[in-house]
């Protein structure tokens, strides 16, 4: 399920609401931005998808603008529509700068669908073509609301621990954690629920003792221990915003990934509904290699998208604050750590099908004990596909 982002919307929420060093965003921004209305949509340039692709590509996200959705930004050009109350942006869809003859309409998630599931969304809601949609919540989910990835803009996911290093200076890895919290007595703050914290405490990188799962968000219970608890996530925002932006605490915190423990979804993987795939087939043959070129472009010089970002954070006024330092940063750590890479090829936005394996069979009996077991004969090419991925597309090295 969406516990991972429900959590990060809450804990993000919540440390910047707290802090009184807050970065200030974008001056605010009217309904309409960008200087026209994205219908109808410019004649197509060198890439058509008019007649093979919806007239208007709707895509849900699984939160509100940030840096990590940069490539979707990145799509649109000048001419772009603001629906404040709806928290959407549309217009013209670009590649290379050029219209390509249909529109999109980029929705906000998290609280603007009422922190449910990206999956529930997509199928309460036909006119969404595509979804932000974890593998671990494709995984959960398959039985009731079935999703297939196509592009996967994060190659490893964000969800992390972090911990004071003056408090734990022996503390590298996850793989540290149990006994130095066994030692002081800590805990490890998380979200209740979280598939990955099943995992971890089932493959013994953590004891039961040791775990608190009241974590409500905000910095306070993090602040007030002095170091001596650990608290999950996102190392692509935390980091930055405890040194920087939460004066309580005004110091550097160490952390490590999940996924270097083993648990590695593809974290807000451009998802299609499974029985759609087929009669999709054709537009995606077209859109996804420009959805990865717009990721490689986003990244070369990510200035134009974070600046509709940040106008769009102040436009949707829905108590989510996001400044340009935090945009900074995460555009800089999603590259340094790799969370953002062409994996183990050229390519961009491809999935490796042995890790979705693995993940699945570790996945099924943590959700079959949690009440929510997959669809019974459930494989990779079910929740994944790179059909549409162009090899020759990919960050330079």
């Amino acid at each position: 399920m969406h516990h991972r982002t429900l959590a990060r919307a809450v804990a993000i929420t919540g440390i910047l609401a707290a802090s009184a060093a807050l970065a200030a965003c974008s001056s605010p921004s009217s309904a309409a931005g960008g200087g026209g209305s994205s219908a109808p949509s410019a004649a197509a340039g060198a890439v058509d998808l008019s007649g093979v692709c919806p007239a208007t590509i709707v895509v849900q996200t699984d939160w509100n603008p940030e840096a990590e959705h940069g490539h979707l930004y990145e799509l649109l050009g000048s001419d772009y529509t603001i629906d404040a109350s709806n928290k959407s942006v549309s217009g013209p869809l670009m590649a290379a700068g050029q219209p390509t003859g249909v529109n999109i309409e980029i929705r906000a998630g998290g609280p603007a669908i009422g922190f449910q599931t990206v999956s529930s969304q997509m199928y309460q809601d036909k006119d969404i073509t595509l979804g932000y949609v974890a593998t671990d919540e494709a995984i959960q989910l398959s039985n009731t609301t079935p999703t297939t990835a196509v592009f996967a803009p994060l190659d490893v996911s964000p969800t992390m621990v972090m911990w004071d290093p003056t408090s734990y200076p022996n503390v590298s890895s996850i793989k540290d954690v149990k006994s130095a919290l066994q030692a002081t007595g800590g805990v490890w703050r998380y979200f209740d629920g979280s598939a990955y914290m099943e995992y971890l405490k089932s493959a013994g990188f953590i004891d039961a003792a040791n775990l608190d799962g009241s974590y409500d968000g905000t910095p306070a219970n993090f602040v007030a221990s002095g170091g001596k608890d650990m608290q999950q996530g996102f190392a692509s925002s935390e980091p930055y915003i405890y040194e920087n932006e939460v004066s309580a605490w005004d110091k550097p915190v160490k952390f490590d990934l999940i996924a270097n423990a083993g648990w590695a979804p593809y974290q807000s993987s451009m998802s299609v509904r499974s029985g759609e795939l087929q009669s999709l087939t054709p537009c995606l043959q077209k859109l996804v290699p420009v959805l990865q070129q717009a990721e490689v472009d986003y990244y070369a010089n990510p200035s134009a998208a974070t600046a509709l970002i940040l106008k769009l954070v102040d436009a949707y006024n829905n108590g989510w604050v996001y400044s340009q330092g935090v945009a900074d940063y995460a555009n800089k750590t999603v590259i340094d750590l790799g969370l953002v890479s062409n994996g183990t090829n050229g390519s961009i936005g491809d999935f490796d099908t042995a890790r979705v394996s693995d993940l699945l069979n570790k996945a099924i009996p943590i959700y079959t004990q949690m009440g929510s077991a997959p669809k019974s004969g459930l494989t990779a090419d079910d929740l994944v596909t790179n059909a549409f991925i162009d090899s020759s597309i990919g960050l330079s090295k």
